[in-house]
């Protein structure tokens, strides 16, 4: 596996990194084991923790701009996306070094045997399977819990964004974080493969592709670890037929085209009613007619490249197999130069088109009209996936109900989904299972270890 950063704008190859050999793994895992088995992991040390996260985010707030470019270079989103994503880290990393020790603090369990509580301790080295649509968030969201834990870790990243990959290392080195305590691995899935059955390595957080997540989870199943899986989703953008149309169909279309589509929790499938689909969907047509495609890094573009040209090519197999199956294409669908990829609406998409159950990672959406709620939310259930949605409409109760019916692990109401270090994120179904951010996310990857002390 080559761990290149390849520009998807230029296509030019700005750097190639060198695999990890076994021996460097073996010494990544001592080193991390041995800080696991020192004071510095124990619960009561959880200060000294907190303070390393908040200087790696007075580091990370310092270095901004460098991170953020690093981010466009490497896998090609626009500046301000890549400056709205290091914003998004530093708050996570502050969100945890002020509320940690608050979040672990052990937990009364009253009950007739005695006084009992509940404590969260560490469990050992965590290994980190990361994507790279946002290649430096979804590493922060599996660090920053562990370091306040206390939990050590090991990562692979994505083979494309290796210079992001290292950077976070490089970060946490800068804010005197202990050998060990984060290791930046360039490895094949045979060598993850065996880091996951090291006895070491207590715990496995991925975020990917549905394939790859049944790939490591069954690794991790046959060696009885805890893991947590972030795959992909088909999310649904449900409109009533008293919503906001234009403040929906607008919310729709920056939902379908944030990061150029390649987004797991991305508007995919625009449900909306009959009374005002016509009016969403020329809104929707004239919004994706309007972007502005071209370099990420200058502040005009609005439209990035995707991140590979294989990316492209997978998009565009995917859209040519659903109008062969009959699907309309409304509008999009054209050439586009290197690795960009017009916006699309395509219609009439029948329950045996593959297009039906697929996710498409990238700008293409899907347009279904309903007659009323029950439809629409028969429809939006009638997925593989179950990961985030949205729902807009005026009526709040109405809204609530629909959000509480749509079988994913998120729902948003009149907005955009998003991620936010205070709440959780998650699906069910093929979207994967377990949680990170938030109080459930830190408590992922502990102990809950039960004492109690019998009454006199």
């Amino acid at each position: 596996m080559a761990y290149q950063s390849i520009n998807p704008f230029t296509g030019e190859l700005a750097r190639t990194f060198s695999n990890h050999t076994d021996a460097e793994v073996e010494n990544a895992l001592t080193q991390a084991h041995a800080l696991y088995k020192s004071e510095w992991s124990q619960p009561e040390n959880i200060g000294e923790r907190q303070a390393l996260l908040q200087r790696l985010a007075e580091i990370m707030t310092r270095h901004q701009e460098k991170i953020a470019r690093i981010i466009t270079l490497d896998m090609g989103k626009r500046i301000a996306e890549s400056r709205n994503e290091i914003v998004n880290c530093i708050e996570i990393v502050q969100y945890y070094a002020k509320q940690a020790a608050e979040l672990l603090k052990p937990a009364a369990y009253p009950s007739k045997l005695g006084k009992g509580w509940v404590e969260h301790h560490p469990i050992g080295i965590i290994l980190a399977v990361e994507p790279w649509n946002f290649p430096i968030y979804q590493l922060i969201r599996v660090i920053a819990p562990a370091i306040a834990v206390g939990n050590p870790v090991v990562a692979k990243h994505a083979s494309n964004v290796p210079q992001c990959a290292q950077l976070v290392e490089d970060l946490l080195h800068e804010a005197q974080a202990p050998a060990g305590t984060y290791t930046n691995l360039f490895v094949t899935p045979e060598q993850i493969e065996t880091i996951i059955g090291d006895k070491r390595v207590q715990g496995v957080a991925l975020t990917g592709s549905e394939g790859a997540g049944s790939i490591v989870a069954g690794q991790a199943g046959s060696k009885l670890k805890k893991s947590t899986m972030e795959l992909g989703g088909n999310d649904v953008f449900v409109v009533t037929d008293d919503a906001d149309v234009v403040a929906a169909a607008h919310t729709a279309v920056a939902g379908r085209l944030f990061n150029a589509g390649q987004v797991c929790i991305a508007a995919k499938r625009f449900i909306v009613h009959e009374k005002v689909a016509e009016q969403f969907t020329r809104i929707v047509q004239e919004d994706f007619a309007q972007v502005v495609m071209g370099d990420p890094l200058d502040e005009k573009t609005t439209l990035a490249p995707l991140s590979s040209r294989k990316s492209k090519e997978t998009l565009q197999e995917q859209l040519d197999e659903a109008i062969a199956h009959g699907a309309k294409v409304l509008c999009g669908n054209q050439p586009a130069k290197d690795n960009f990829f017009t916006p699309t609406l395509i219609t009439d998409i029948s329950r045996d088109n593959p297009a039906y159950f697929e996710e498409f990672f990238g700008p293409v959406a899907q347009l279904y009209v309903v007659k009323n709620d029950e439809e629409a939310i028969t429809l939006a259930n009638d997925s593989n996936f179950g990961l985030g949605g949205t729902v807009f409409c005026k009526d709040i109760e109405r809204a609530k109900n629909l959000a509480s019916r749509i079988e994913t692990g998120m729902v948003f109401i009149n907005r955009f989904g998003d991620s936010v270090a205070e709440l959780p994120f998650g699906g069910i179904k093929r979207s994967g299972f377990g949680r990170e951010l938030s109080d459930l996310g830190i408590k992922e990857f502990v102990n809950h270890k039960l004492v109690v002390l019998a009454q006199d």
